[in-house]
């Protein structure tokens, strides 16, 4: 990080901890005190080296990992035909808050006012919560040049002000793909046949969509009387069934949201049984907008059918999905192994007249991959190379040989270092060598010069084969090109 550069944002959680830099008109990062680097111990003792709670570094092979899940997603979103978009880390406060609910706001991190604002603590900008809201206010901006219905994908980091723990990050990465201007049933079933498909090339064991409407949930607060002035409310307690005890969650809504105890035991009851899709198909016979909820749900089953095993999907009455935007059908995916969803979505048809533009339908979806890598085999984890071919440099006086050896391999397409440490020994070379995981090694010295040839060396079989100098890079893209 360059502490002059005028474009870092000063990043403030609802608890931020840490101290300013100096007072500028440029924007200023948020701190913590400055670290005392005459005294290493201390520093390593806590853990100043480490990356902020809440985020992390990627080494190599954990990022070429991710890539490689990313390459996955966007082939099978771009198979689709949804198209790329890419919009700033950071937006207008006004634009994010008031979309999420009450408990989602408290979780945007905020950017302190620059200038001569500063000193106010005020905040005018925040870091991106979600892919969701961007896309709605790109959608109002540029709204008569988009295809319609727009279908966007877009794969970037955003920012909660949450605690981390299992699976939960303050920095974390979704993978988002909407549609824009169509209400239709077929839209919602194309976000979750792509987000199966996403699921199911990437190799995620045993996951299943569970799949609701909050007409089914309105619905439901119609047939239990329900205050409407309750209902977002009570609707947010009724969201933590997947994480507290069904008491407990009693008790919040009856001691937070106002029910009474035999409302509240009723909702509950109905659920979180066994029978609980029988139960809420039964109570929403008598609520036309519980009926509408249950249409929107089987339409989506029924179109999804044939490409869905039935066993990968199916209606869950108790999926809440807090967030205040979604109008229609909502969806979590889940999996053994991992607590909480690893991808979700739904409609939220009116977003984007919120935010000013024109009104359009919308329906969407989001794979949470930081939950998804740790299901997946990392047989391929330890197996990481950096390069495929490993140039030794014999002697000072041959390095220019090598450079240009290195080159022309490059040239062929194949992935080449330089032997760069200041050693002539053979035996410290080859243990470079494998070090970077190359598959081969060229042994380019005094003899292989006067003959005009190189010696090839698997590093796998321990095979060596002299080949000519000026047959070498063609030889080597022969053996390192993929198997067919």
């Amino acid at each position: 990080m360059t502490t002059g550069n005028r474009y870092l944002p000063s990043v403030r959680e609802t608890s931020a901890y840490g101290r300013s830099t100096r007072s500028s008109r440029h924007r200023r990062c948020v701190l913590p005190a400055a670290p005392d680097f005459r005294d290493y111990g201390r520093m390593a003792s806590l853990k100043q080296f480490e990356p902020a709670s809440g985020t992390r570094d990627f080494l190599a092979a954990e990022h070429e990992r991710r890539e490689r899940a990313f390459a996955t997603i966007r082939e099978v979103f771009g198979r689709y035909g949804f198209q790329p978009l890419q919009t700033p880390a950071f937006e207008r406060l006004d634009v994010l808050t008031g979309k999420y609910g009450d408990e989602g706001d408290k979780l945007i991190f905020k950017i302190l006012r620059r200038g001569e604002h500063e000193a106010t603590g005020e905040t005018d900008l925040a870091l991106r919560y979600d892919l969701t809201v961007p896309l709605a206010r790109a959608a109002a901006a540029y709204g008569s040049q988009l295809p319609s219905p727009y279908k966007r994908y877009a794969i970037a980091p955003v920012w909660r002000a949450d605690r981390p723990g299992k699976g939960r990050f303050r920095e974390f990465v979704q993978c988002d793909l909407d549609i824009v201007g169509s209400s239709s049933p077929l839209s919602d079933a194309e976000v979750v046949l792509a987000l199966h498909d996403a699921l199911d090339a990437l190799g995620v064991p045993e996951f299943r969509f569970l799949v609701n409407s909050r007409h089914v949930l309105f619905g439901l607060l119609e047939a239990y009387k329900v205050p409407e002035h309750l209902g977002s409310g009570v609707l947010i307690t009724l969201d933590k069934l997947d994480k507290l005890s069904p008491e407990a969650v009693v008790a919040e809504l009856v001691s937070n949201r106002g029910l009474s105890s035999e409302v509240a035991q009723g909702l509950v009851d109905d659920l979180t049984s066994p029978d609980a899709v029988e139960r809420i198909r039964g109570e929403l016979k008598s609520s036309e907008m519980g009926q509408v909820g249950l249409a929107e749900v089987d339409r989506l089953l029924e179109l999804t059918k044939d490409a869905i095993p039935a066993e990968r999907i199916g209606f869950t009455p108790n999926l809440v999905r807090g967030l205040d935007y979604y109008t229609g059908i909502i969806f979590e995916v889940v999996a053994p192994g991992m607590p909480g969803s690893i991808a979700s979505g739904g409609r939220y048809d009116g977003l984007i007249g919120r935010l000013g533009g024109k009104d359009s339908p919308a329906c969407g979806g989001s794979l949470g991959i930081e939950r998804i890598l740790p299901l997946l085999n990392q047989a391929d984890q330890d197996s990481y190379s950096q390069i495929d071919v490993a140039v030794t440099v014999m002697g000072e006086d041959q390095s220019a040989d090598s450079f240009r050896l290195a080159a022309e391999i490059r040239r062929a397409g194949v992935r080449t270092g330089v032997y760069l440490g200041s050693s002539g020994k053979f035996a410290k070379q080859m243990k470079w060598a494998g070090d970077q995981g190359a598959r081969f090694c060229v042994i380019y010295g005094k003899a292989e010069r006067d003959a005009g040839t190189v010696t090839l060396r698997d590093m796998d079989s321990g095979e060596q084969v002299q080949v000519p100098l000026d047959q070498a890079a063609a030889e080597l893209a022969r053996r390192c090109a993929p198997s067919s």
